[in-house]
């Protein structure tokens, strides 16, 4: 008895040799990744806590700066290193950005860098790593001048400010400590505020 002939399809991920051909590319969804080393990772949803603080500090700056300057979970950063690119939990861009990003929703190494970038910290020794230290580094190399790590397991706020082109802790935040951004003079909120935002 002859078998069956078995028609198989290999599927092979894209590489990608340059930023240029990787923002190129379109697989047809709505997914987002980040481009490690010429491959595609891509990015997990965030956690329902992580998005509630996020939602709220949006409509938060969004009366300081205006809904057009503040983006989500979703706006990509072109940076130097591995991965590519990243996409901050929250950015404030500038009044120039908004045109730029009209078509797009990435910021290139040719454009000024946001004013702002907040991550919000997800449980696990990688994620703190990543948010702690290799982000930080990646921001602060991009030139950005203020970086809040939003911490939820700690209850913390810290505020990194550019001076030079090191980061320099401004201070770390919590409970009814009020959130101070030398960017956003006008903010009136309170670290415990924040935090129920996501319960």
């Amino acid at each position: 008895m002859r078998s069956p002939s078995l028609n198989i399809m290999i599927s092979t991920k894209p590489r990608f040799e340059s930023f240029e051909e990787y923002l190129a590319y379109d697989d047809g969804t709505e997914k987002l990744y980040e481009l490690f080393n010429g491959e595609l990772i891509e990015v997990p949803p965030e956690s329902g806590e992580n998005v509630a603080i996020a939602i709220f500090l949006l409509l938060k700056l969004a009366t300081i700066v205006g809904h057009a300057r503040v983006r989500p979970h979703g706006l990509e950063l072109e940076v130097r290193g591995e991965p590519r690119n990243r996409y901050p939990d929250l950015t404030v861009i500038g009044e120039e950005h908004v045109e730029q990003l009209r078509r797009r929703n990435t910021l290139r190494f040719d454009m000024a860098p946001p004013l702002l970038v907040v991550e919000i910290v997800s449980p696990g020794e990688l994620q703190r790593d990543r948010d702690y230290i290799a982000k930080r580094m990646q921001y602060q190399d991009r030139g950005i001048p203020e970086y809040w790590i939003v911490d939820p397991q700690l209850q913390t706020v810290l505020v990194l400010e550019l001076s030079g082109d090191v980061y320099t802790e401004i201070s770390t935040l919590q409970g009814e400590d009020q959130m101070r951004s030398p960017q956003l003079e006008e903010l009136n909120l309170t670290v415990s505020q924040l935090f129920t935002a996501g319960q």
